[in-house]
């Protein structure tokens, strides 16, 4: 709060495109996506028309024992792109319960098995998924846990892949992820006490824009398969494009047990997610309501209409738009236009990419890979700076990130690597 005494919030008046606009007529650059969601761009037309028609006819219904034609069709659309494992789907209203959901559904469905051991989780180190009290304890970053750590959930950690610093000394994109050995030693301990592991697929987002290879997710799938773990895969922030595919899972070729998304589910309009399952986990909890097996677990918002007719917007924009291609097509020239421009920097230690998605590590030593002082605030002081110069640069630590929507023009992006050089270079050098 304190830093609000000089850096007051900015009270937006509206937003157009990839541009946000306050009540004094400046503009900034939304490169960050206002916390990743915004998928399509502000105010995008069709979303807009979409939920405007749909206000008119349904704006909310108990979701139990009744439904309506958007989340139906929401659905039967999510049927056609998700991994083909998946075949049922929960409804919720944010993307913290729909890990909580995804928890206890995966403990439920052992217990129903006739395997009650399986009752804890394991997750990677540096994962983030959420701040309720469920979804922090299979995170691992102090910045949100640790306080909260005596009402948190026992879990597994198994370390995460940190391609930037490898502890075996590999290259990026050079090796057979030997740092799976972690993963295979807390399976061959814990797999039957375990539920389930849950993971952000390829990218682990608040870790620092940590992006580690498809081969590791296919070998950690591989665990699961051979120990009876459940996969939950946490594409709220990697579904929809976001990496080049429409799923993350996509690069791996795998199909986890259960996914969750939220986020870009609808264009970052309204709050909605899904929790997608498998039928056999579905089968498990498919009974008459008096036996005891139903899965308690509905949120007032659960499948809003006005949410699910801005999904069908975005999906349909997907759909119909080549959005995807054109976005891959600006991230690979993204990659080359920031390489030029800060590729030389002694204080960048690394650009790393998936999909559009860019982070640029700030560090003290290139050669070292030595990090800054934390107390220093590097990150956000060059986040201020840009602020100045009219871009939204949001920071995890020291590390910059370019997260923007899909719809961004090269020109766009040409100002925003401008904005960050020069914010980078004022304030390393002050």
């Amino acid at each position: 709060m304190k830093d609000y005494e000089t850096l007051p919030p900015i009270v937006v008046d509206h937003g157009k495109g990839v541009w946000l606009f306050d009540i004094y007529g400046n503009k900034y650059l939304d490169i960050v996506s206002s916390w990743w969601c915004n998928l399509l761009g502000h105010c995008n037309p069709d979303i807009n028309n979409a939920i405007k028609n749909q206000i008119d006819n349904l704006e909310h219904v108990i979701f139990a024992n009744f439904t309506h034609k958007p989340a139906i069709e929401v659905a039967q659309q999510l049927s056609k792109i998700v991994p083909s494992k998946l075949k049922k789907f929960h409804f919720n209203d944010n993307g913290s319960a729909a890990i909580e959901c995804a928890l206890k559904m995966c403990f439920q469905y052992f217990l129903q098995t006739g395997k009650p051991k399986k009752q804890h989780f394991m997750c990677l180190t540096n994962g983030y998924h959420g701040e309720t009290i469920g979804a922090l304890s299979v995170g691992a970053l102090d910045l949100y846990t640790e306080l909260y750590r005596p009402l948190m959930l026992h879990t597994f950690p198994i370390e995460a892949p940190d391609c930037y610093r490898c502890k075996f000394g590999q290259c990026r994109g050079k090796c057979q992820c030997e740092c799976i050995a972690d993963a295979e030693s807390v399976f061959e301990q814990h797999a039957d006490e375990t539920a389930a592991i849950i993971l952000e697929p390829l990218l682990q987002g608040s870790a620092g824009m940590r992006v580690y290879p498809p081969l590791y997710l296919k070998k950690l799938r591989k665990l699961c398969d051979d120990y009876d773990v459940l996969m939950i895969a946490d594409e709220i922030a990697t579904g929809f494009g976001r990496t080049g595919k429409m799923f993350a899972c996509d690069h791996a070729e795998i199909s986890p047990d259960v996914m969750c998304l939220s986020k870009g589910l609808t264009g970052g309009y309204m709050p909605m997610s899904v929790t997608c399952v498998s039928q056999e986990i579905y089968d498990a909890f498919y009974d008459d309501y008096n036996t005891g097996k139903a899965f308690m677990h509905s949120h007032t918002y659960a499948g809003n209409p006005m949410a699910c007719a801005a999904s069908l917007a975005v999906q349909k924009i997907l759909r119909e738009q080549n959005i995807l291609q054109t976005a891959n097509d600006n991230a690979k020239w993204l990659t080359n236009a920031l390489n030029e421009a800060l590729g030389d920097n002694p204080n960048v230690g690394e650009i790393r990419h998936i999909g559009l998605i860019h982070a640029i590590e700030l560090v003290k030593d290139k050669n070292n890979k030595t990090p800054f002082d934390s107390k220093r605030r590097l990150g956000y002081s060059v986040y201020k700076r840009a602020l100045k110069y009219g871009l939204l640069l949001r920071p995890l630590g020291d590390v910059l990130y370019f997260n923007p929507p899909l719809i961004i023009s090269r020109e766009d992006l040409t100002f925003a690597i401008d904005v960050t050089k020069r914010s980078i270079n004022e304030m390393i050098n002050q």
